[in-house]
């Protein structure tokens, strides 16, 4: 094998949505994107890299980047998964990158990225709605315990994860004997961030999921609280958790004796929607009691949109605590009132302005660009030294077979 030959790497996009992005989905999306890109402007200038997807639903395409060479192989929750690697084999990839931690990699002869993004599940252990019920109960099994994560993680050649706070973690509870290197999660650029001037309107957003860990109905209880603002929660929403929530709400305003804000349950929302939004609104607020990352947080700070949310250390990391673009509230006590008070505090035009240049400055700390730059650094690294490797491993096997 000519050593002058590009490295080949499978970014793994099997776990790409097909209407609009999650969090897993966009950020391996956005990575294999950025990655791509970089990719073809470093060529020639080292070690090249070739970049090709691997996906397991065609319509995955409309969600992934336009140009770069796709394989189709079986889904991430296939029975097939564990020897997926079989599948991947005949792409001779040099690296694979993984969006999660689960690829299979059985009888792999690549290199193999595995991606971490939290330990939230450890803590609150209901697994996301949207998975079949075999592997809802496989999921709670999994997390009973850390030993199949240090299992699954030590079956890599390096593990990745999306901020400081969780490669934090990650090195407290020893999960892996591998090296671990940030691969940071993003906003997607914005080209001009919002005027910081000029009055928003007084809308809140809430992007995220109805889990219970996210603490929404904090988010709720304080709408009676701040009248004249309408409260936009926009993420799709399982009927009974909405009629739930609906109901806490009614109960709420009785008890305060004041309608408050408009609660206003979009169910979903697309892109373009979910800008003009954001770039009208007073703040984004999340209550969440864990986070990987926070990616709205860095979304909205990146367009000029402050943010308020819980005084948790990854918050602190992404939105920058001791800066006006950090806005934390309490893990504990009347997390309600705490809200609605930080919401006030930007209805000074002042506070509001220096809150929004603040997030555009911190959330320009996060790129793609520097995360496919690590990528294909690390890339390198493994690739090259798999290639080193080969042709030991090809002469102990002529050596075992001719004894």
């Amino acid at each position: 094998m000519s050593p002058s030959r590009p490295l080949r790497l499978l970014m793994d996009a099997r776990y790409t949505r097909t209407d609009f992005h999650d969090g897993i989905s966009r950020y391996g999306a956005s990575l294999t994107e950025a990655v791509a890109h970089r990719a073809a402007a470093e060529r020639g200038e080292g070690v090249d890299v070739e970049v090709a997807i691997l996906i397991s639903d065609e319509r995955q395409l409309a969600l992934l980047p336009k140009g770069v060479p796709w394989h189709r192989v079986s889904g991430p929750t296939s029975s097939r998964e564990p020897f997926v690697a079989r599948q991947v084999a005949r792409l001779r990839p040099d690296v694979v990158f993984s969006p999660m931690q689960t690829m299979g990699s059985w009888g792999r002869r690549h290199a193999l990225i595995l991606t971490l993004h939290d330990l939230i599940y450890y803590e609150h252990r209901t697994p996301p709605q949207n998975l079949p019920e075999p592997i809802r109960w496989l999921w709670r099994a999994y997390h009973l315990t850390m030993t199949p994560q240090r299992l699954l993680l030590d079956r890599a050649d390096a593990v990745a994860t999306v901020s400081r706070t969780t490669a934090d973690l990650i090195a407290a509870h020893r999960l892996t004997r591998r090296p671990v290197d940030v691969i940071a999660n993003a906003a997607q650029p914005v080209p001009r961030p919002r005027d910081p001037e000029e009055a928003p309107e007084r809308t809140l957003l809430y992007m995220g999921s109805f889990m219970d860990y996210k603490d929404v109905e904090s988010l709720v209880d304080a709408a009676p609280l701040l009248p004249g603002y309408a409260l936009h929660l926009l993420s799709r929403i399982d009927p009974a958790r909405r009629a739930q929530l609906q109901e806490r709400l009614e109960a709420r305003r009785a008890a305060v004796g004041e309608d408050g804000a408009e609660v206003v349950f979009h169910d979903g929302t697309d892109e373009a929607e979910y800008v003009r939004l954001l770039r009208r609104a007073t703040a984004a607020v999340t209550l969440s009691r864990a986070e990987g990352f926070g990616l709205p947080v860095a979304e909205a700070m990146a367009h000029g949109t402050p943010v308020v949310c819980s005084d948790l250390p990854i918050f602190r990391e992404i939105a920058g605590a001791g800066t006006p673009s950090f806005r934390g509230v309490p893990l504990e006590g009347d997390r309600a009132a705490a809200l609605a008070a930080r919401v006030r505090e930007l209805e000074d035009p002042a506070v509001f302005a220096a809150a929004s240049r603040a997030g555009v400055a911190q959330a320009a700390r996060f790129s793609w660009d520097e995360s496919a730059r690590r990528l294909l650094e690390l890339t390198r690294e493994l690739g090259q030294a798999r290639r080193a490797e080969a042709p030991r491993a090809a002469r102990g096997r002529r050596g075992r077979s001719s004894r």
